[in-house]
């Protein structure tokens, strides 16, 4: 099945999503080879409530009726957190993981956040950096004892103060 970036409609997710979008979230952390057992210690953590959609931002890129993606964005302005961001495996390296962050870092920019925390898994930490994301520490990992995660920061792109726009100059210096 083919995925075109122009076949995704982004919009909010719906509480009857939920159990889909958890399930979608596991799948997509299979993604990098974890089996089974680990994957059942992510379920908590993976989980999205139907209560919580709207709370947490949850966005989803649907095709067709679908979902193939999600992410969260989750906190208050100034400082928020990309809470999750998957995409269906079968649907990975097609765009979509591209849109969601997109339309995340624009929704944010409108809210008013300026920095972006990510506790990101290891196989998708190049994936944020390859987007701006610097590696800035680890954290632990609330499903998995005794194993850390990469922790991401990005400051979402500000106005350029006047003073250092082309051509403009600052007289006080």
């Amino acid at each position: 099945m083919a995925y075109g970036v122009e076949e995704i409609v982004l919009r909010p997710a719906v509480a009857t999503e939920a159990g889909a979008l958890t399930e979608l979230a596991l799948r997509s952390k299979g993604h990098w080879g974890y089996d089974r057992e680990f994957l059942e210690a992510c379920r908590d953590e993976l989980t999205l409530h139907p209560m919580d959609l709207e709370a947490r931002r949850v966005v989803v890129a649907d095709r067709g009726g679908s979902p193939v993606g999600f992410y969260s964005l989750e906190g208050q302005p100034p400082e928020g957190e990309l809470g999750c961001l998957f995409v269906e495996p079968s649907a990975i390296g097609r765009g979509i993981g591209g849109q969601l962050w997109d339309h995340m870092c624009g929704t944010a920019r409108g809210l008013g956040f300026r920095r972006i925390r990510i506790e990101s898994d290891p196989g998708a930490k190049p994936f944020y950096e390859s987007r701006g994301a610097d590696l800035v520490g680890a954290v632990v990992s609330g499903s998995i004892p005794g194993r850390e995660l990469p922790l991401l920061s990005y400051v979402l792109p500000g106005d350029v103060p006047h003073s250092q726009r082309a051509g403009t100059s600052d007289p006080s210096h």
